[in-house]
Order: structure tokens, then sequence, then C-alpha cells
């Protein structure tokens, strides 16, 4: 590799190379001055300096004008190309950092009722990013695992990485209209004896097949709750979608089947029997290394839409 003299630029040099350029283009140390917030006589000492460390002349300096030397003219043409690449590389540098793949883990329940409705508004707002979207119920080991971001059910700590809160849950009773009319339930939890319940055995890590039951018949002093005529499935939405089809009751976590109850697939008949989940939904990313553009965009949109479903329920609540 060459190792001559001027193999290397330092900063002072670039600010040089970058004087003279523009001086070559103004013809004038005056006009440069201006464009560069600098004096005239900084524009020529910078000039000056350039031409000693060059060993040629740049400008032949005429009355009241500038001229460019043979040996100008040629380094401008190859500073003005050298420069011009230069700002493409960084414009391409720019837009790069928010493009290129993204891989995002969650449990299949938030994903398919919670985040592929929402994905297309993340696409709009950045169609250079290529998502992959991965589902499962296992934790990701993101050393050996090419995830960017998990998303998890959880309460959390999570230890040695990373996270953030995005919404709190509160998890009630839902079925069909019809489950509900024929087994008369609406309002009357007490003939919850008489149904099928639906199970989610999954919940959270080390969760009884029928955590999510016991832990609402619990909270509002429900006794009698019967397991013998049930349903497990590994995923929330599988048994959610059980119930809208008249399988029987499962427990609704009200994020995911808030669009449910607002079409009218499911009902909630205990309407007030409402119970704040002991879990959350929690972004959780790597510790080890600062989020690059991409997952900080994501995250930053994640929190958005966490934060505008939470004043949408608000209001419906008012």
């Amino acid at each position: 590799m060459y190792q001559g003299r001027h193999a290397q630029l330092g900063a002072s040099q670039l600010a040089n190379l970058n004087t003279f350029v523009n001086a070559a283009q103004n013809l004038s140390f005056t006009q440069t001055a201006q464009v560069l917030y600098l004096t005239p006589s900084a524009v020529s000492h910078r000039i000056g300096k350039l031409e000693q460390e060059l060993g040629f002349k740049l400008f032949h300096r005429l009355h009241k004008q500038l001229k460019l030397t043979e040996e100008g003219a040629r380094l401008f043409r190859s500073c003005t190309l050298l420069f011009s690449q230069l700002d493409e590389e960084l414009n391409e540098i720019r837009t790069n950092e928010l493009s290129g793949r993204l891989t995002i883990y969650a449990r299949p329940s938030i994903t398919q009722c919670w985040l592929v409705p929402r994905i297309h508004d993340f696409h709009q707002a950045y169609p250079a990013i290529q998502l992959d979207i991965l589902t499962g119920n296992e934790d990701v080991n993101f050393r050996t695992q090419f995830i960017d971001v998990a998303l998890y059910y959880a309460s959390g700590p999570f230890p040695g990485l990373a996270s953030i809160k995005l919404m709190s849950e509160e998890v009630t009773p839902v079925c069909s209209l019809d489950y509900a009319e024929r087994f008369d339930l609406i309002g009357k939890p007490h003939n919850l004896s008489q149904c099928t319940l639906l199970h989610d055995c999954k919940a959270w890590p080390q969760a009884a097949f029928n955590a999510e039951w016991l832990e609402w018949a619990k909270y509002h002093q429900i006794m009698g709750i019967d397991n013998s005529r049930s349903l497990s499935f590994d995923r929330s939405d599988l048994a959610v979608i059980a119930a809208m089809n008249n399988a029987g009751l499962a427990i609704g976590r009200k994020r995911l089947v808030d669009k449910r109850l607002r079409s009218g697939e499911l009902i909630a008949p205990f309407a007030s029997l409402s119970t704040p989940a002991s879990y959350q939904y929690h972004a959780v990313y790597s510790a080890d290394i600062e989020p690059n553009p991409r997952v900080q965009a994501f995250l930053n949109w994640l929190k958005q839409q966490a934060d505008e479903g939470a004043v949408a329920n608000r209001c419906d609540s008012l």
C-alpha cells in the first residue's frame, strides 16, 4: 500500500480541499469566505497552505480576479468527483440505517390478534425495512438466535436483557352470544358450572393449564369452577376462536379480543367482572449492544401503537 506523505488526509487537509473547491467554483476568495463563514484572509491562508503542501500553484492571482492553473483545474475536477461520491455514499448510509432486515419474535396470540393487524402501518412508514415475523411459546436466546426484538406476555424482569413495557392487560370470560343465551350466562357467573371452559395451557411460562381461569375466579371469589368439562390449547387466540364458534368460554385478554367484542363476534357475559392481569406485554431485546436505527424505529412504533390503543380504550370506557 502506498505510504507517501499525501496518502492520508487529516481534518485540516480536508478543510483546505473543501475551501479550494468552493474557491474554484466562485473564483473569488471574498464569495468563498461568505459561503464558509470565514474571512477572506482565512480563505487565502488555507489556499496558500494547501498549495505549499501540494507543491504547485492552484490559482493565478490576477488583479481582482482568480483563474485556475492547469494543475488547479485537474485537482478541481478530481475533488468535485470525490466529494460527489462522498455525498452519495453518506446519503446511502443514512438511508440504509432504516432499511434491511428486522427479525421479530412474538407469542402467537400477540402476533395474530395485535401485531399483524397493525403491521401495515409500520410497513408504510418504513417500506425499506424487511420484516421477518416468527412466533413461538419459548423464550429467545439473543446470543444464539438472530432475533432483534421479542414480544412477551410476562411479568418481567428479564435478567441480562433490555425491555420496554408496552401495555398492561385485563382479562374476562368471553363467548359467543348464542352460547351465552343457551346457558343463560349473561350476568350469571354461577351458571359457569354447566359450561365448557377453554384454556390457554401456556398462558405464561410454567403456568398450569387452567391458570388464567383460576386467577380470574379467585379474584372475584367465584367458587365451583369445574375443569372436567374443558378444552386446552397452547395459544390464547385458538381458545378465543373456539369460543367464537360456540365451543365454550375462554378467558379473553382485552387487548387481544377488543376488535371481536366490538364486532359482536364475542361477548363478555360478565362484563363487570374483569380482572387486572398479573402479566403485561413487553418488548425485549439484547442489552449487549445499542439498538440499531431499525430496532429503535420498531420499538418507537410499538410504543406509539400501544399508547394509542390505551387512549382509545379509555375513551370507550367514558
